[in-house]
């Protein structure tokens, strides 16, 4: 059985949508990356069970496998736990191409427990800037998977229109995850915000990443000396990611909800 989820949040047709396919048996990679191409979401996961409340897990995007996914991880744990297959309190672990990451019910939502990636000051290579429209940011970086740009409002963030083909050459020819743009909040309900490009995995722009918040959350949390903080991820979809540091791990909370689910024929 295929399902697809909207994850960090709790309206159908916000969040960020993910396939995740539960499998008896592991299938092969090509099929696995078929079926995402065929789902034409951000991340599609699949799941094998390993041991009781252990499974392994891979994501992926309609062009590449990723080392690690945040909404799909996620929607994974709604979807083992709505449909029985692990007790509805009982913490999963995930084995990973980032290692074990659990994921447990926290106060009506679900908590991940992911490595923390921080952003490292860095000048980013030339042409990357331009291609977002920017001249001025705050702050540039990089972190493990993706470049970092901290910019002066929301008005910026939004305004932002980049010109992905130019940006998917630059990141191919660098090695480049995506790009993470991001700025302090200036209304209630978040504390920061942000968007997320990647097209070169095939992922013009993210609705709401989980992984990148990895880098985001240590990031604010020493720009504003406050822990634990809220993330509004301003896509077109939109959604909320609750984040937590603990030395080197970032506790990523939020809801999932289940769209649709079909059958596999092929």
């Amino acid at each position: 059985m295929l399902y697809q989820v909207d994850a960090f949040t709790k309206q159908p047709f916000r969040g960020n949508p993910a396939g995740v396919m539960v499998l008896e048996d592991a299938i092969a990679e090509a099929r696995m990356q078929h079926i995402a191409a065929e789902m034409n979401l951000a991340e599609t996961a699949f799941l094998v069970k390993r041991a009781p409340h252990r499974y392994h897990l891979r994501w992926f995007t309609p062009t590449v496998e990723v080392e690690l996914c945040g909404h799909a991880t996620l929607a994974s744990a709604h979807i083992l736990w709505e449909h029985g297959h692990v007790p509805a309190e009982e913490t999963i672990v995930f084995d990973t191409l980032s290692g074990a990451l659990m994921a447990t019910p926290h106060d009506g939502q679900i908590q991940l427990d992911f490595p923390a990636t921080p952003p490292q000051p860095a000048l980013l290579p030339n042409g990357v800037l331009e291609c977002l429209g920017l001249a001025d940011p705050l702050y540039t970086g990089e972190s493990v998977f993706d470049q970092f740009i901290e910019v002066a409002s929301e008005e910026i963030l939004h305004s932002l229109r980049p010109s992905l083909s130019r940006l998917r050459a630059l990141h191919l020819e660098s090695k480049t995850r995506g790009v993470i743009v991001t700025c302090k909040a200036a209304h209630s309900g978040a504390d920061f915000m942000s968007r997320f490009f990647a097209p070169a995995a095939g992922v013009d722009e993210d609705p709401v990443t989980g992984s990148a918040h990895c880098a985001l959350a240590p990031y604010w949390v020493g720009q504003l000396g406050r822990n634990p903080l809220i993330g509004y991820q301003a896509s077109k979809r939109g959604g909320t990611v609750n984040v937590e540091t603990k030395r080197d791990r970032v506790l990523l909370r939020g809801n999932a909800v289940t769209v649709f689910e079909l059958n596999v024929l092929v």
